[in-house]
């Protein structure tokens, strides 16, 4: 049992908690994830089955989509809905509606894009010195963090038909993983001298899957073979480059051997897909520009 299964997460439950149901749905213990949601946070969350699990590595790295709202007036402790007043502007609803009402966000928005520095908060799964930030946070204790470098490559506001408060904004944001929606939400706050929290968070999209391909662990858990919901290996990696192979290499590829390639216009350290000349994915390989080679790094047949 391979392949890759598009997870609609709801709200109120851990990561962890998805990983451990879709264990029991597919009566599997070999699962995993390439990317947290906050408990109070849904949309996508990538599942690994099987083999798949290998290939964590080559997926954890990509962009990012959201859906948020950002609440004004105050900041909690832990940046969202789910915390504790800590600062407050001392604005009454009233006069935040106003001032969200004729911000310019195209403009303030501007100062966010691109490559931008984040601290990352105390409430988050972030580790330092071995010890996960929130386990410090729940002691009470404040750790000293260094600022990490983001990309966000869009980020505009949402115009529907979605209930929004008055003292709220609906965003959304495309970004590099590792990107801190709720430390975006503040700045945004800042910026605007409202001070601000992250309301809700739905993710939309990571790399190439998006909610539309997503199923519920409610509507999974009543399908008669929910195996068949399975994507196949190849579309885990399917962004990098392939290469085929003969018959001969590939067998030398399942030995863990490396094959020398004629031209290229890989960089050294690039990874692709190793191929047999059925185009079953064999292996992921790494090139090495010294022997003009491409190395098997994670072998799966």
């Amino acid at each position: 049992m391979d392949g890759l299964l598009i997870v609609d997460k709801p709200s109120g439950i851990t990561s962890h908690d998805v990983v451990a149901r879709v264990r029991r749905i597919l009566k599997t213990r070999r699962v995993g994830h390439t990317g947290t949601l906050d408990p109070f946070a849904t949309g996508v969350m990538v599942i690994l089955v099987g083999k798949a699990t290998r290939l964590a590595q080559f997926l954890d790295k990509d962009e990012k989509e959201y859906e948020a709202l950002i609440s004004f007036g105050f900041e909690t402790d832990t940046g969202d809905r789910t915390g504790v007043r800590s600062a407050e502007c001392g604005l009454r609803s009233e006069e935040i509606g106003e001032l969200i009402a004729e911000a310019n966000w195209h403009e303030l928005f501007s100062e966010f894009l691109g490559e931008i520095e984040q601290v990352p908060p105390m409430y988050s799964a972030k580790k330092i010195a071995g010890k996960k930030l929130y386990e410090h946070a729940r002691k009470g204790v404040e750790v000293e963090r260094q600022p990490i470098t983001v990309n966000i490559r869009e980020l505009n506001v949402i115009n529907d038909a979605s209930p929004t408060p008055r003292s709220a904004l609906r965003i959304r944001v495309v970004c590099s993983a590792g990107t801190y929606i709720r430390t975006l939400a503040e700045d945004i706050g800042k910026k605007l001298g409202t001070r601000a929290h992250l309301a809700e968070l739905r993710r939309t999209r990571t790399g190439r899957f998006d909610i539309a391909q997503g199923i519920t662990l409610d509507e999974l858990e009543k399908l008669d073979e929910p195996t068949e919901h399975l994507l196949p290996l190849t579309d885990a990696v399917s962004h990098l480059p392939p290469v085929t192979l003969s018959d001969v290499r590939a067998e030398a590829t399942r030995n863990g051997l490396s094959t020398r390639v004629d031209e290229t216009t890989l960089a050294n350290g690039d990874a692709l897909r190793m191929l047999n000349a059925d185009g079953g994915l064999l292996a992921i390989g790494v090139y090495d520009a010294a022997e003009n080679s491409i190395r098997p790094k994670v072998v799966l047949v």
